[in-house]
Order: structure tokens, then C-alpha cells, then sequence
């Protein structure tokens, strides 16, 4: 039996660059963001929060970070994703707590494995995933 296995997660130094240069896309893009990375635990791993941001965007932003780290699908395709399951799935999962089935959150993954998740909340979805792509392009991966 094997009581413990290894398991990568993504370190604090690429997770304090991500969250940074998620935030200076932002700051190009004339937005106002709040930026979490979890690692693959869910766990928050680096958070940053741009002055004027929303603050109910702080616990959304670390809600999409934890749900792509969850199961390592951008939230942006989620409403696609669903579409596959029954009703039951298709309500049942959205009503879960930290759950977050809308673009800004992608799962961080190098050579195949999971390391954790970004997630952005402050601008329109598709602004939010820009600036979660510009965080994973600032530590060499994509999604």
C-alpha cells in the first residue's frame, strides 16, 4: 500500500509573477482586476488586488482560480461542457459552493500535469481570461 504520493503544485515565485503580470495586462487594458492562483489543493497560492477593484470580486477571482485548479477546465467552457451531462449534473454542479461556470479562471498545467489555477475577476470575461493568459504566458505556459 502507499500511503503517500508526490504531487506537483505550483511554486510561490511563478505564482507572485502570474498574479503581477495579469495585473499589468489589466493595467493595459484600462481595468481594475483582483488576481488569484491556487495550487492544485485549491489552496490560494499568491492574490493581488488592484486599487478600484471590485471587491466582491476578491472571493470570485479565488473562486475561478480554485475551480479551474479543480478540474483543470478553463471556466470560460464550462456552459459547453455541461451540455454533454443530464439536467441533473447540469444544475447540480453550479450550485456548488466555490463554483464558477464563466470566463477569467484557467487551470495552470505544465507537460500534461496540474499545478493550480489563475483566476481574474474585475473586467468583461473575455478581458478577465486576457490577463489570466498573460499570466501563465509571464512563467512559460499556456493554456
Amino acid at each position: 500500500m502507499q500511503v503517500a504520493v508526490a504531487q506537483s503544485v505550483i511554486g510561490w515565485e511563478a505564482a507572485i509573477t502570474a498574479v503581477g503580470a495579469a495585473a499589468q495586462h489589466a493595467d493595459s487594458l484600462g481595468i481594475r482586476i483582483n488576481v488569484a492562483v491556487a495550487d492544485t489543493g485549491g489552496n490560494l497560492a499568491a492574490f493581488l488586488r488592484m486599487p478600484g477593484a471590485f471587491l466582491h470580486s476578491i472571493d470570485i477571482a479565488i473562486d475561478k482560480a480554485y475551480t479551474a485548479a479543480s478540474f483543470g477546465l478553463p471556466t470560460s467552457q464550462w456552459h459547453a461542457a455541461l451540455q454533454q451531462h443530464s439536467e441533473a449534473v447540469r444544475e447540480g454542479i453550479v450550485r456548488r459552493p466555490r463554483f464558477v461556470g464563466f470566463g477569467g479562471g484557467l487551470p495552470l498545467q505544465e507537460a500534461g500535469q496540474r499545478l493550480g489555477g489563475i483566476g481574474v475577476s474585475g473586467g468583461s470575461e473575455e478581458q478577465d481570461e486576457a490577463c489570466a493568459q498573460a499570466g501563465l504566458a509571464a512563467i512559460g505556459l499556456s493554456s
